[in-house]
């Protein structure tokens, strides 16, 4: 597995060949099948991972808390809602959600884990995606997790020998 320190260098080292593969892909793949290649891969490639060792995808992104969350997840922390937004939040000019004030995202601990433990939103708990149905149409955001995610980049890189994938210039 390559180190959480080195996918965003390997990535772009990548990014031409990784554009070419999802150009491949978009062509060339049967949508069912590449759902069940990357559930495949994603449950092999986690099963044997510590993501709290990592975390680049929370050091990297502002953390994004719906605005149903807000009060579970104050109520998680002990606060009350308007100290719990004050503190860590900012709205979301694009919708009626938030996310955090400060990147790395400020529920990150040092260990690596959560504070909001459980009520961690759906989107931190899905991340990066590569489980969910449909990655032949949201390959881009497939791309994106591989400059962030070591084992999302090595789902990409597995992708490319089971294809028998090879980048011409």
């Amino acid at each position: 597995m390559i180190k959480p320190e080195n996918v965003q260098d390997e990535a772009a080292k990548k990014e031409y060949e990784n554009k070419k593969f999802r150009t491949f892909l978009k062509c060339n793949a049967d949508e069912n099948e590449l759902d069940q290649q990357f559930q495949k891969l994603h449950q092999e490639l986690f099963a044997g991972y510590d993501c709290n060792s990592c975390r680049n995808c929370c050091k990297q992104y502002y953390g994004s808390i719906p605005e149903t969350d807000v009060e579970q997840d104050a109520k998680h922390l002990n606060m009350d809602v308007r100290t719990f937004i004050h503190e860590y939040l900012e709205p979301d000019e694009n919708s009626t959600d938030y996310h955090t004030k400060n990147m790395p995202c400020d529920f990150l601990q040092e260990d690596g884990s959560c504070m909001l433990g459980d009520c961690k939103p759906l989107n931190c708990k899905n991340y990066p995606y590569t489980d969910q149905p449909d990655r032949l149409w949201s390959l881009y955001s497939v791309l994106e997790a591989v400059e962030v995610c070591p084992v999302a980049y090595e789902i990409f890189e597995s992708l490319k020998q089971e294809y028998g994938f090879r980048c011409r210039r």
